[in-house]
């Protein structure tokens, strides 16, 4: 036995290396055995340490992401790419009003219209698989410079750009790097918000391939080391579920070295490898479910956002289809807004009035429900609903992210309750508020 000095109560304390402590006073109670001072400095050395490998593995949600990626085949864009799609989005839009008017109310029809007009893609995707297939060497080397081309002229309303390279597989990784390589110089560095996609991940070890790539390429370029990251394309179960069981989306962000940016699901070649008839395959089957959730659990806290898939239903053909197409777009995303997905694929002009629609109707709607919950939690008023921090945070976050697609502005946020403004919003969402 030991004798200890200088513990808090002002007692010596004999101890032994069970942790277990004698003497006057240790726990309060007149000299029952408590716990040494140098078992509780261990203790909060292993703490430490804990919560910074926590902190390192979880830094945070990371703000700022777009509602969509709009995906084009690389063969098929053009520098007036966003403005092409504005005005078919347009043209759909004023050919379908009173249909639209079903769904969604003037003032979200009035915003639609604004921000189809002038900044209706905010995330791109210039597809060089399979919406681009396979052609000659010399074809796609002409497109890849010309796509960095593209990337380049964007307007700044397209926040994030990229390609989707093919697979990194046996037989297609020499062309993705090559591809990918052209791009750069097409552009003549890296464009602005510039992320690209791996199709096709199946294991972790194409993440430290991935890796190697990126740092090669910076090196080889002189970029800056962490300038290149891309996103995985979840599209197949050993994505999801590895041959020991874990979870490979969970392992593959953090093997990423801070360079994953995203998971983007692929609803069709997922469906298919899991064996769903294709006459069911969908965003909203069990399977795309399970999948998805998977991903949001793996990429929660990590900064890295989840994407949901597309829909193959294109807004074309007769009255009837067009309705049939609208509607379903419309649901779609709603379902995706109410699982935490906020943010999907668009493949067709059409799906961004409809994705814009529903996004704004579904932020406008939680706007109206959060901030009078919010009122109610900063004055320290209950109703009926005894909201905690960690909620107030996540009331805030969702008023965030309407703010930050436009859904609404800070007077119609301060005109519900004055006392809710941008800076409170962001203080709950970064948990700096003291506690009611």
């Amino acid at each position: 036995m030991s004798e200890v000095t200088g513990h808090p109560h002002g007692a010596a304390v004999t101890g032994d290396s069970s942790g277990i402590a004698t003497g006057p006073g240790i726990a309060g109670t007149g000299g029952r055995p408590g716990l040494s001072p140098q078992f509780l400095d261990s203790i909060a050395d292993r703490v430490r340490a804990v919560d910074a490998e926590l902190a390192r593995h979880y830094p945070g949600d990371r703000p700022g992401q777009p509602i969509h990626t709009a995906y084009v085949s690389a063969a098929d864009a053009s520098k007036e790419l966003p403005h092409e799609w504005s005005a078919a989005a347009m043209e759909l839009t004023d050919d379908h009003i009173d249909l639209l008017a079903e769904l969604a109310d003037t003032d979200v029809l009035a915003r639609v219209r604004d921000v189809l007009q002038h900044r209706p893609i905010q995330d791109l995707r210039l597809d060089f698989e399979d919406g681009y297939g396979i052609r000659e060497d010399a074809v796609e080397d002409r497109d890849a410079v010309r796509a960095g081309q593209i990337l380049n002229a964007l307007p700044a309303t397209v926040a994030v750009r990229g390609i989707r390279l093919k697979g990194l597989t046996g037989t297609e990784w020499r062309r993705a790097l090559r591809t990918l390589e052209l791009v750069l110089d097409g552009a003549g560095g890296v464009p602005a918000g510039f992320v690209f996609t791996v199709p096709k991940f199946r294991a972790v070890e194409q993440v430290d391939v991935a890796v190697q790539l990126c740092t090669a390429l910076e090196s080889a370029h002189g970029l800056p080391p962490g300038t290149l990251r891309f996103e995985l394309q979840v599209e197949s179960p050993q994505a999801v579920i590895a041959a020991d069981g874990t979870a490979t989306v969970a392992r593959a962000i953090h093997r990423s070295a801070g360079r994953c940016s995203g998971l983007h699901y692929g609803t069709y070649d997922y469906s298919a490898a899991c064996g769903i008839s294709p006459q069911f395959q969908s965003l909203e089957h069990p399977a795309a479910d399970h999948a998805k959730a998977v991903m949001q659990a793996a990429a929660a806290q990590t900064g890295v956002w989840v994407c949901d898939g597309s829909t193959q239903v294109l807004p074309v053909g007769d009255e009837d289809q067009m309705a049939a197409a609208v509607s379903r777009h419309y649901r779609l995303v709603t379902r995706s807004l109410q699982r935490g997905y906020y943010q999907g694929w668009d493949m067709h002009p059409g799906h961004l009035v409809t994705r814009w629609l529903a996004t704004y109707a579904f932020f406008r709607a939680a706007m109206h429900t959060a901030v009078p919950r919010l009122d109610g939690y900063l004055q320290r008023r209950s109703g009926g609903i005894v909201d905690e921090p960690a909620t107030a945070q996540a009331l805030a976050t969702v008023v965030l992210r309407g703010l930050d697609c436009g859904a609404f502005g800070p007077d119609d946020v301060e005109a519900t309750a004055a006392a809710v403004t941008v800076d409170v919003l962001t203080a709950l969402r970064e948990r700096t508020l003291p506690t009611p």
